[in-house]
């Protein structure tokens, strides 16, 4: 099995597919992670998204408890925790639990988006400030997990013997100075937010400053792929996948009707639609050699160190071939 030069890593979206359950999509997500391992990825990542019918990784500790129970190897983490919504001592407990029980395989990146909308951030008992106290509830956080609590007299229990790695999530310039400014990696949101890519891993890497946790600066980047086992094959997948997609954007809310395909095509034509075509920009779509040849030179245009791969084949059989295809090449 040969290796790109650059690390892969998987982010599961855990979608819950039209005529699915969520029990369906968790027993996906164990085999797209166990199908990860086999192929040699170093990660899968879950993120925290609330109240949306299609994604079952809102309890995302509680996902990744489950999956590592049922792989042997592969790292497994959020990507991310949305820690304006928790209290950094809860998320400590609860990746000290898991690091607890599953040693050096557990990651803990962290971004500041609600992850929902005002209704859900409220019924969350989400601050609307929360998000301004980001940096200090980071470090917060890391002094539960590395047994250097900044609050005298609590401490995180249990507590991994080894500190549970953090990464910093962001789709702009702040995530990447609290990553530079803190020592640790970054993780750019590029598979939905390309726009800033450049710039904020420039920032990161001119003001990195080394920490305990990371000597030098570490960029990961996200990327769709849709590998398939011919080049048409892939992009009637793509078609269908991103289709689907934004169906779902456009019926969020009262909006409840069937578009048609046709009717999906025009609005992805329109100005409207072009801006939602445009978040997924950074795609990697066709033949095992296609799709590595992409990944070769976005990961060098971007300044990535690592790429974390959205696979979004609309069956669940299509993803893991994909994710397969892809360790192969």
């Amino acid at each position: 099995m040969g290796f790109m030069a650059i690390p892969l890593s998987l982010l599961d979206l855990a979608p819950i597919a039209s005529g699915q359950t969520a029990r369906d999509s968790f027993s996906a997500s164990i085999e797209l992670a166990r199908a990860a391992e086999r192929a040699g990825y170093r990660r899968v990542w879950y993120a925290e998204h609330h109240n949306m019918s299609s994604i079952a990784s809102s309890a995302t500790s509680v996902l990744i408890g489950y999956v590592a129970a049922h792989t042997d190897s592969i790292r497994l983490g959020a990507g991310g925790i949305m820690l304006p919504n928790h209290s950094p001592l809860v998320i400590a407990e609860q990746f000290g639990t898991l690091a607890t029980l599953y040693p050096d395989r557990i990651d803990l990146g962290l971004g500041r988006a609600p992850g929902s909308d005002q209704a859900t951030a409220q019924a969350l008992r989400r601050d609307h400030t929360a998000a301004d106290t980001f940096p200090q509830d980071v470090q917060e956080l890391q002094g539960f997990l590395s047994g250097h609590s900044l609050i005298p007299g609590v401490e995180a229990v249990p507590r991994a013997p080894r500190p549970v790695p953090l990464y910093i999530l962001g789709s702009s310039l702040f995530g990447a100075q609290l990553a530079a400014a803190l020592g640790l990696p970054y993780a750019f949101a590029s598979h939905f937010a390309p726009d800033a890519l450049h710039q904020a891993v420039a920032a990161y890497r001119d003001s990195f400053r080394p920490s305990e946790q990371l000597a030098e600066p570490h960029v990961i980047a996200g990327v769709n792929v849709i590998a398939a086992d011919d080049h048409d094959e892939a992009v009637a997948q793509m078609t269908s996948s991103y289709r689907a997609r934004t169906r779902s954007f456009l019926t969020r809310g009262p909006v409840r009707r069937n578009f048609t395909d046709a009717e999906i095509d025009d609005f992805l034509a329109s100005p409207g639609g072009q801006q939602l075509a445009r978040m997924t920009r950074y795609t990697a779509v066709g033949t095992p050699e296609e799709v590595k040849d992409y990944l070769e030179s976005f990961a060098k245009e971007a300044g990535a160190d690592e790429l974390i791969t959205a696979h979004h084949a609309q069956s669940v059989e299509d993803r893991i071939h994909s994710i397969e295809l892809v360790g192969a090449a």
